[in-house]
């Protein structure tokens, strides 16, 4: 009995298909249909995705596909590419390769030359960036840092003067630790947002500087529970530029005395007379603590 076609999927793809990261709901149509019609489903664990797959009654067969099984698994799908096949890389959860298994995959389809289809979804970094209240013109992914608390020290000290906001997903019984390096990292005035168990019935967006987060996890028992995503805003251009933490520190805390007494402008001319920051640079910053502290 052949399956009928009906444009997705085309035979010797792979569809690369976002899954929902918490709530069902949000497995996308087109997601529905790929998994429904193609020949097989490449799972990260295929007991997780099974779940998924009984409830929208999907009997597509799976295929396990890993961290530790993927460039042997990597061959087997190709040759069932060459066949005609068509193939769907999920995850347990969001975006397959995104910090997930599937890179090794992708790369080497892409290079016999047979087709690689996105079929883009949930994502829980950029799910957690767009609710963070913190820059998103531009950012830099960061993944899960080191385990080891002196290498994920050093690996944070290493972009204390990335300007880009930074995401970084976290497992919650490490967010403290985590959240305390990064005041070590960064300096305890620096600006960031924790997003736990997006989408999930109990969600929860906690924002402030990172020494607020910090005394946060202390004394809120759900602050580490769940799915984490850790949102960190940028070094100031000149932080980035000299590479001087005190000096973004001394102007932070400069503005947020004076915007206590002073309308914004003249708050900020001042502290740029202070601290000899950048005229433009300081009233941004000082916008952006005026915001950041009218939404806590």
């Amino acid at each position: 009995m052949t399956k009928e076609r009906t444009g997705l999927p085309a035979a010797g793809t792979l569809y690369v298909v976002a899954t929902p990261i918490g709530n069902l709901g949000d497995l996308s149509p087109r997601a529905a249909d790929t998994l429904k019609t193609c020949d097989l489903i490449a799972a990260e664990d295929t007991r997780h995705t099974g779940i998924l797959l009984k409830h929208f009654r999907i009997g597509t067969p799976q295929l396990s596909l890993h961290e530790h099984n993927e460039s042997a698994r990597a061959a087997e799908i190709i040759a069932l590419l060459r066949e005609g096949k068509s193939v769907a890389l999920v995850s347990d959860a969001g975006t397959p390769a995104i910090s997930d298994p599937g890179f090794e995959l992708v790369r080497s389809v892409a290079a016999t030359g047979m087709n690689v289809v996105a079929i883009p979804g949930p994502c829980a970094a950029i799910a957690a960036l767009s609710i963070g209240a913190l820059p998103t013109d531009r950012f830099c992914f960061e993944g899960f840092l080191p385990t080891r608390g002196a290498a994920r020290l050093t690996r944070l000290k290493s972009l204390a003067t990335e300007p880009r906001t930074l995401v970084i997903y976290e497992s919650p019984h490490r967010v403290r630790e985590t959240l305390e390096d990064c005041v070590n990292a960064f300096g305890e005035t620096r600006a960031a947002t924790v997003v736990r168990e997006a989408t999930k019935l109990h969600e929860t967006t906690y924002r402030g500087s990172l020494r607020e987060l910090l005394d946060k996890s202390s004394t809120d028992a759900d602050f580490s529970r769940g799915e984490i995503v850790l949102i960190v805003g940028g070094a100031l251009q000149a932080e980035s530029r000299d590479g001087d933490l005190e000096v973004k520190s001394r102007l932070d805390k400069v503005l947020i005395a004076l915007l206590a007494e002073l309308p914004l402008k003249q708050a900020a001319r001042l502290a740029a007379q202070i601290t000899g920051a950048r005229d433009n640079e300081t009233y941004k910053r000082a916008l952006f603590l005026k915001e950041q502290s009218a939404s806590q």
